[in-house]
């Protein structure tokens, strides 16, 4: 004989897997912390920074 299988509890596991699955792919697309996002975002400061500091600017004076 086969065992008895509560319908309530499979569909809640079956449901419990699906959420499971889908926050796995949710963490590795969007899976960082406040602060590594901080840190990026430093990082890209700095280097903007960096380039801006090294832009020529024109020349004011006209030569003829």
């Amino acid at each position: 004989m086969s065992n008895v299988l509560s319908l309530s509890k499979a569909r809640k596991a079956k449901t419990k897997a699906e959420k499971e699955v889908t926050a796995q792919r949710n963490r590795i697309q969007f899976g960082r912390t406040k602060a590594e996002r901080k840190e990026a975002e430093k990082t890209t400061e700095i280097a903007l920074r960096r380039l801006d500091g090294h832009k020529r600017t024109p020349d004011t004076t006209e030569r003829e």
